[in-house]
């Protein structure tokens, strides 16, 4: 069946997804970022439902695992080529395998199916995350809620409660509003003002709203006893955001990139450490000290 390429543009910067038309009804999420065709998009994802490409020659480089109910990502390199194998499980089967040329400019997701959501959302996620970080803008695991204009990420690991306190945001201010619950990114603009963007991956929580604002600050949550929020200075803030940014931190290019955005991020935006209890006092505590 003949292929369709769909265009999309995310914090204003362009990538492209080719898949049979019927795929793209299984992929609402990137519906609201659909743009006119780029002569030069970042990356090209082609989606195939084709058998697994050869494992022959490759050479296991890492594991991203955690806890057992969450996606396994195996990395593979081979003469400047990647190849990643994703299971939506860390002890489940292999559902879809992503290959890339070295500079992410094209890349092949074969997959099964019933997984393309997921394998898609993840592929689009890796790819854009590596191919963004020249652009100044990385892709966080993070909520950001907008209020007054201005935008607030909040990051911590997994159960830390980011979601959470993003809705106790919008329990706190009637005006708040969620942007983006899971991956929103942030790029520092020519002029050197800093955006936090919508994206189409938005975790469980379906939020894929084409919007920008301003960045007033970065949030690093962590549950306590009581409620208190200090600012960080740059060295505790910039290991905290290093692993907060998505991208291939395997290759020391993309690794430079990073390094070098989150240290222009530290210059321009404020980050403070809360620690809370999921509850309306945190959320006015936070708002208070981020707005002063």
């Amino acid at each position: 069946m003949t292929e369709t390429t769909q265009y999309y543009r995310v914090a204003d910067l362009p990538f492209a997804i080719e898949a049979r038309p019927e795929h793209f009804t299984l992929l609402p999420n990137y519906a609201p970022f659909i743009a006119d065709a780029d002569a030069s998009p970042m990356f090209v994802l082609h989606v195939s439902e084709e058998a697994f490409p050869d494992m022959e020659g490759w050479e296991h480089m890492h594991t991203e695992s955690s806890e057992p109910s969450l996606p396994r990502v195996e990395i593979y390199r081979r003469a400047g080529e990647w190849l990643f194998r994703l299971a939506y499980t860390r002890d489940g089967d292999i559902v879809a395998v992503l290959h890339t040329d070295a500079d992410w400019s094209n890349v092949t997701l074969s997959l099964r199916h019933e997984a393309l959501r997921f394998a898609v959302d993840s592929a689009a996620m890796m790819s854009y995350a590596c191919c963004a970080a020249p652009h100044r803008a990385l892709l966080f695991h993070a909520s950001a809620v907008m209020r007054s204009g201005k935008g607030f990420l909040f990051l911590g690991r997994s159960g830390t409660g980011k979601s959470t306190h993003s809705q106790l945001w919008l329990s706190a201010f009637p005006e708040a509003e969620l942007l983006n619950d899971d991956n929103p990114v942030v790029r520092i603009l020519p002029d050197d003002c800093v955006q936090v963007y919508g994206s189409p991956w938005s975790g469980k929580t379906p939020c894929y709203r084409n919007l920008s604002v301003p960045v007033a600050a970065l949030v690093q949550l962590q549950q306590a006893p009581s409620n208190a929020i200090c600012p960080l200075k740059m060295t505790q803030a910039y290991p905290f955001l290093l692993s907060s940014v998505n991208g291939l931190k395997l290759v020391p290019a993309i690794m430079d990139r990073l390094y070098d955005t989150i240290a222009q991020l530290l210059g321009h935006c404020k980050v403070y450490k809360l620690d809370c209890l999921p509850n309306l006092e945190a959320a006015q505590l936070c708002a208070q000290t981020c707005l002063s």
